[in-house]
């Protein structure tokens, strides 16, 4: 079981990149050099592959995609840290399989570094906000005892979709995600120098929300107990 969970996360993590990328290669092919108009299909076509993605294959392995989603979970206690490493080499890998299955679809070169500069103060806390905001919607939505895999399959979505516009980094807020965006030197693509940055911004937002959540929930917990 435990390796059709792994499957499913490199899988569905691969989907999410080919949808990223290749969304972008078509959205500034037929934009015509306008970037509004492929980053709202960049935007759209990623959306929509997390939601049938989500609702698809939540049930399998709670369709993280993401290392920082599976380490929230983790600090929140809702996930063993056995399990981490596994789902984190899933991710990632299936992220730059993701990206090479792009690059083929768009007859490409496979592996290819990005040299689009995303970089600076304001790219990093846009991608501490993005992430921050998403690990913090999915911890919400665990606390109301959770929607199921369709509803949240759409509120992942939306926000992402939301998230996009709203950020200067266009919320990659996702570790594995911005490890394979480096790989393509397309309309979706960061610059190797931006990767650090961007990852500790991410892992940082986490990690405030993940634990924070934990300690809110413990004191919750507390209080309850005490007016018993």
């Amino acid at each position: 079981m435990k390796l059709t969970r792994l499957a499913a996360e490199g899988v569905g993590t691969a989907f999410l990149l080919a949808a990223v990328v290749g969304s972008g290669i078509m959205g500034e092919r037929l934009a015509g050099g306008n970037a509004g108009v492929a980053l709202l299909a960049n935007s759209l076509a990623t959306a929509g592959a997390l939601f049938a993605l989500i609702s698809a294959l939540a049930p399998i392995s709670g369709a993280h995609f993401n290392p920082a989603v599976t380490l929230s979970l983790a600090l929140r206690g809702r996930m063993s840290w056995g399990e981490v490493p596994s789902y984190l080499v899933a991710q990632c890998a299936g992220a730059m399989v993701g990206v090479v299955a792009a690059h083929t679809m768009f007859a490409l070169p496979l592996w290819q570094w990005s040299h689009k500069a995303r970089v600076g103060g304001a790219q990093s806390f846009s991608e501490f906000v993005a992430t921050a905001g998403l690990v913090g919607v999915l911890a919400l939505l665990e606390r109301r005892g959770g929607v199921g895999p369709v509803k949240t399959g759409a509120i992942v979505a939306a926000y992402v979709l939301a998230a996009y516009w709203f950020t200067a980094s266009t919320s990659f807020a996702n570790p594995a995600v911005t490890l394979a965006r480096a790989l393509t030197d397309t309309f979706s693509g960061i610059r190797p120098d931006g990767v650090i940055a961007f990852i500790a911004a991410q892992l940082l937002a986490t990690v405030a929300v993940g634990g924070g959540a934990r300690l809110l929930a413990r004191t919750a917990s507390e209080l309850q107990a005490a007016t018993r």
